[in-house]
């Protein structure tokens, strides 16, 4: 018995050096929802942001424009997303030219303006299109699954918390009507 035991002790302290070059696994990370499954450039810097990391959040994603009657939404979306982010919003903008050709500027103009004139501090995202023939990977299926296109700047679609659309807003329909804030606290208050 006492000549085995050395091997073991040998054995063991083998094993025990390998690991410590063994590196563990990264922790699975939860799954992505294919509505989320997306990477988009940031308006300030063009640096790709993939929506998954929204994922778990109540979203409501806009296409936004900065010479348009509805421009003022900016400020109702900016108190929507102070009000509630610290319990899971996220404000979406995707910046688009696609109505009245109300958005012409570069993006660095556009993030210029968003923070210059409403200080938003909500995610924006790079100029693209969101309706017509091609609209971004997004708005392409948050198409398909509402049956509904954005009629002009300011359209909205509010998304649960497992990446499931749950409703389009007109442009008509201010951020912080009632009918969006109800819907709005009731996701927040649903579990995963």
């Amino acid at each position: 018995m006492i000549r085995i035991m050395p091997r073991y002790l040998l054995a063991l302290l083998l094993l025990l050096t390998a690991m410590q070059f063994v590196k563990a696994a990264p922790a699975a990370s939860p799954s992505c929802s294919p509505l989320l499954s997306h990477t988009f450039p940031r308006l300030q810097d063009e640096a790709p942001q993939n929506l998954c990391q929204y994922q778990g959040k109540v979203i409501l994603a806009v296409n936004t424009a900065s010479f348009c009657g509805f421009t003022s939404q900016y400020e109702g979306l900016e108190k929507l997303y102070a009000k509630y982010k610290d319990r899971g919003l996220v404000v979406l903008g995707f910046p688009s030219n696609d109505f009245g050709q109300q958005e012409p500027g570069s993006n660095k103009e556009i993030a210029d303006f968003c923070k210059n004139t409403y200080d938003v501090k909500f995610p924006m995202f790079a100029k693209s299109s969101v309706s017509g023939s091609n609209p971004n990977p997004l708005f392409k299926m948050l198409i398909a699954k509402t049956g509904t296109t954005p009629k002009w700047n300011f359209y909205k679609y509010l998304i649960d918390r497992n990446g499931n659309v749950v409703d389009a807003f007109s442009s008509m329909t201010k951020p912080t009507s009632s009918s969006i804030t109800n819907q709005i606290e009731k996701l927040l208050g649903e579990k995963i």
